[in-house]
């Protein structure tokens, strides 16, 4: 019974493959038949039945053949991978990829660890390559077939320091060849150790702020209980403290959101000549305590760039601050603005005539809580993150901040808005 049922789906299968190649005459002959029934008085019936048995048939023949034509091609296309070389499949790796003999000598190397660690020569040994000792015990292991060979740890420390960590396979059973396949962790260790820096440094700086505040409870309900004077002073102290810590988590949040926020093209244009004012109008009474004059030389035409305008308020208000509290011996700060420079950049400048700063700190002055001096960002009530928020606003409004200092004649801190 299954055999007969078998021939009959195969024979139904290959009539329906038949109507279906000839479909024009089959819809011909069905018209012709259904022209003959009518004109004997027939009702059609008949012929329209036959027409949507047939038209059924045709159809599900179709989609036979369509379903066998994509299996002939999944079996064409696992044809054409059989006749691929493992030369071809490693080419296609993105990633630095060696094959090597079971007498730890070079077979290939693809494009990417070409452009990774530079040209080797077919044949030339892996350890005369690769000269660390952890290397070469690595390879010893993978050469003798040891269990724990699997992957490693392996940091090129020259022209720059790039770590990866390289797993072993053998190529079949009884080749003698190995793959050794390099992949990058260098990004995301630099990720690891910078979030494990960032934890330790806001640690640090609020459990200074609180030692301080808990010291001075202590104080209150101890020597100096009854001591009104000492009392004033240790709450003012207490404040500033507390305020210390509020600006950090402020600041610290400010980033957060910044960090996690995808980066997004402004839609809304900015003119920098009214937001510059603005800024300007609102930092007046902190240029007053720090005894400078803020100056403005802002061209006379709007200046739009497009921007997220309550992000760049925190731009210029981080940049004029600065200005305000450490070039306060300059006596004044100039915010200067250029429209269309050669480049097709518009720039705003902000230069003070303060101390100026070192050459070797200027690279590194964007970094989280990276401070010049220390004592005296403490005492101007800096957090050591107002710069590391500029950087970040500035990336996503695809800007960028450059630094121009000399000791002794102050800094300029410039930032370059692309063409619109």
């Amino acid at each position: 019974m299954a055999e007969r049922d078998a021939s009959l789906q195969s024979w139904l299968r290959t009539g329906a493959r038949r109507l279906s190649r000839h479909w024009p005459v089959v819809v011909a002959a069905l018209i012709l038949f259904l022209f003959i029934d009518l004109s004997r008085n027939g009702n059609g019936l008949f012929a329209f039945g036959a027409s949507l048995v047939v038209v059924i048939v045709a159809l599900a023949a179709r989609g036979t053949m369509a379903a066998e034509q994509s299996g002939g091609e999944r079996m064409a296309a696992a044809s054409r991978v059989d006749t691929l070389s493992a030369v071809h499949l490693a080419a296609a790796v993105p990633d630095p990829l060696y094959i090597i003999d079971d007498q730890g000598a070079f077979v290939y190397a693809n494009e990417a660890a070409e452009k990774a660690f530079g040209p080797i020569a077919a044949g030339s040994s892996v350890q005369l390559k690769f000269r660390q000792p952890e290397m070469h015990a690595f390879i010893d292991r993978v050469l003798q077939g040891s269990a724990d060979a699997v992957a490693a740890d392996y940091v090129e420390r020259v022209p720059v320091e790039r770590a990866y960590r390289i797993s072993a396979t053998a190529i079949g059973e009884g080749s003698g060849l190995h793959v050794l396949l390099f992949k990058d962790q260098s990004e995301a260790r630099r990720i690891d150790r910078m979030r494990a820096d960032f934890i330790a440094n806001a640690s640090h700086e609020l459990r200074t702020p609180l030692a301080s505040v808990s010291g001075f409870i202590e104080t209150l309900r101890g020597p100096a209980r009854d001591d009104a004077r000492a009392r004033e002073n240790f709450l003012q102290i207490m404040q500033d403290q507390t305020g210390r810590m509020a600006r950090l988590i402020d600041d610290l949040l400010s980033l957060s959101r910044l960090e996690i926020k995808p980066y997004a093209k402004p839609e809304n244009r900015v003119d920098l000549r009214v937001l510059l004012e603005s800024v300007a109008d609102s930092l007046t009474h902190l240029a007053t305590e720090s005894g400078v004059e803020i100056v403005l030389d802002l061209p006379g035409s709007p200046l739009e760039v497009p921007a997220h305008r309550d992000e760049l308020v925190q731009v210029f208000q981080n940049l004029m601050e600065n200005a305000c509290k450490y070039g306060s011996d300059g006596g004044k700060v100039v915010i200067t603005a250029e429209a269309e420079t050669s480049n097709g950049e518009t720039t705003v400048t902000v230069t003070d005539f303060g101390p100026g700063i070192p050459e070797e700190h200027i690279p590194r002055i964007t970094e989280r809580f990276y401070r010049v001096d220390v004592e005296t960002s403490r005492a101007q009530k800096g957090t050591g993150l107002g710069l590391s928020i500029v950087k970040h606003i500035l990336t996503r409004h695809g800007a960028r901040l450059s630094v121009r200092s000399k000791v002794g004649e102050g800094s300029s801190f410039t930032v370059h808005f692309p063409p619109a």
